[in-house]
């Protein structure tokens, strides 16, 4: 990466205010069907799975793996010009896979199954963008 990564500051609906309100303060919070035990994301009124309206927020572990990855050259609006960037699909431990993108680390280590954890980037409005960097393991090296 040649370029900071820009850090726009999110449209908060709603459903979403208690996960933007948690990065704020570094934590990443999840919704949890209190139905069907499905864990959901992205923010929402109903569960996805079994449709009931009782949800609760849980923290998550802020850990996953890299499910699929792309290394963009060319990026767009506010992306223009800050050289290659890593947007992925991270699966998180708790299950869902996030849109994000993988910062702090080599393009050409980064492999799908990599062990990622959670940074945040504040956006200077009391909100942080949920970002994943590599986690070095003992294979490795």
């Amino acid at each position: 990466m040649t370029g900071e990564l820009p850090r726009p500051e999110p449209v908060v609906s709603p459903e979403a205010r208690r996960f933007w309100e948690a990065t704020g303060e570094q934590r990443l919070r999840l919704q949890r069907c209190s139905e069907c035990a499905a864990v959901v994301w992205y923010p929402r009124g109903i569960c996805p799975d079994c449709s009931s309206s009782n949800l609760d927020w849980f923290e998550a572990s802020g850990r996953g793996l890299v499910y699929s990855f792309t290394i963009n050259h060319r990026g767009t609006g506010p992306y223009e010009g800050i050289g290659p960037y890593i947007l992925a699909y991270v699966e998180l431990e708790e299950g869902p896979r996030m849109l994000t993108n993988i910062v702090d680390c080599d393009s050409e280590k980064l492999r799908i199954g990599q062990l990622v954890e959670v940074r945040f980037a504040d956006t200077g409005t009391g909100t942080a963008l949920v970002r994943f960097t590599p986690v070095e393991t003992v294979a490795d090296g």
